[in-house]
């Protein structure tokens, strides 16, 4: 049976993700050191997961509201409210998604008609085109520099803007990068995003992890509000990726039309995770410090780890990645990982993955353990002494 004819052209354009490949690879190779995921090696905090375990043994295992438990919704309400100075209601502006890769998908295909086009910094995380392809639109690739620390420049956004530009992604701080805009910055692209009419998705599922400085949220930004969905979730900050948790947080006409495709996708998210997610909200703040602390630890011996062998590399100022120049290698980013894998035993992903402008540079993952990051160290030495 020829299964090909079935499946859809918007389906079959979109990859699987490079990330995902070079893990399945690593099951392959032994004795290998992994800094593919941008996964927390911390285990949830036992008191949130007090708050699911309560959940089920007092039987709570029924639908929630579609939009989430009003309580967790309140939660979050005033979480923003006192970390980032944003006000939104918990009754109407606020979807407790399944992690924000749901919440992503879900603005988007409300947003998003066939031909409408979708403003994408590169590099970035793999999952804004294809969302973007999936729901009939057209991902156009701004380019980011190392020059510029990797943030995105009003000027070369402009560029890329015409008549069919409907949405722009904002995706800091940044995954693969690490990079993170201030206020000064924000300003700038606020002001090309109201000249061109412009709607804003902003991903800040990395704003508690940020070194030396603050997170400035998008929708903050003078007349940002009305512009701009923001995307969050419990999965980096409370080491919580497995619980699948996210939400936004849009103005009610948004989020009205968001929840109709929210109610037929998913239903609700689970609901013993929700009761989870409240006590990270109301207890967690002190988790997410000393999580920062000992990521900000690594982040410090990475990177002067890799500049003493030689590698230019921007100093990441939020998430948990380094994104090393490898362009020196004389190789591309696919066959460097490639080689560092098999020949290194340490498995990090192609810059590639994050779009075209990724290429010369690979990504590596300090949510790991110090042990961990010190013998990959030491194995990338020994491997490019060879090299």
């Amino acid at each position: 049976m020829d299964f090909n004819k079935y499946i859809s052209q918007k389906t079959k354009s979109i990859e699987i993700s490079t990330i995902r490949h070079f893990f399945n690879i690593v099951k392959e190779v032994e004795d290998v050191i992994s800094l593919c995921i941008g996964e927390p090696d911390f285990t949830t905090p036992a008191h949130i997961n007090q708050g699911a375990i309560q959940a089920l043994r007092n039987g709570k295992t029924y639908y929630t509201p579609n939009a989430g438990l009003f309580e967790l919704r309140e939660e979050i309400s005033r979480y923003l409210k006192r970390r980032y100075q944003l006000t939104y209601d918990a009754e109407s502006e606020i979807i407790v998604t399944i992690g924000a890769s749901q919440a992503i998908d879900l603005a988007i295909r409300t947003l998003i008609d066939p031909g409408d086009e979708v403003l994408i910094p590169q590099p970035s995380f793999v999952s804004y085109s294809p969302c973007t392809i999936l729901a009939g639109g057209r991902p156009v690739y701004v380019p980011t520099y190392p020059e510029d620390d990797f943030i995105l420049r009003p000027n070369i956004l402009e560029k890329y803007i015409n008549e069919r530009s409907k949405l722009l992604i904002l995706p800091y701080p940044n995954n693969p990068t690490g990079a993170v805009m201030t206020q000064d910055q924000l300003n700038k692209i606020a002001t090309v995003v109201t000249k061109n009419d412009l709607l804003v998705l902003s991903d800040e599922i990395y704003s508690e992890l940020i070194y030396g400085t603050k997170h400035t949220a998008f929708a903050r930004i003078q007349e940002m509000r009305n512009r701009t969905i923001t995307i969050n979730g419990f999965s980096k900050s409370y080491a919580m990726t497995g619980w699948r948790l996210g939400y936004i947080a849009a103005p009610k006409e948004l989020t009205g039309q968001m929840l109709k495709i929210h109610q037929y996708n998913v239903t609700c998210a689970a609901t013993m995770g929700q009761f989870a997610a409240i006590k990270a909200m109301k207890n967690g703040d002190k988790d997410i410090a000393d999580m920062r602390e000992e990521y900000d630890r690594r982040r410090m011996f990475i990177l002067k780890s890799l500049r003493e062998m030689g590698f230019k590399c921007f100093e990441p100022k939020g998430a948990f990645y380094v994104f090393p120049s490898i362009e020196n290698t004389g190789i591309s980013s696919e066959d460097f990982a490639k080689r560092l894998l098999w020949e290194g035993k340490v498995a990090v992903v192609p810059g590639n993955a994050f779009g075209k402008n990724g290429e010369g540079f690979v990504r590596m993952a300090y949510a790991t353990s110090m042990d961990n990051l010190e013998e990959s160290m030491k194995r990338i030495k020994a491997f490019m002494s060879k090299l």
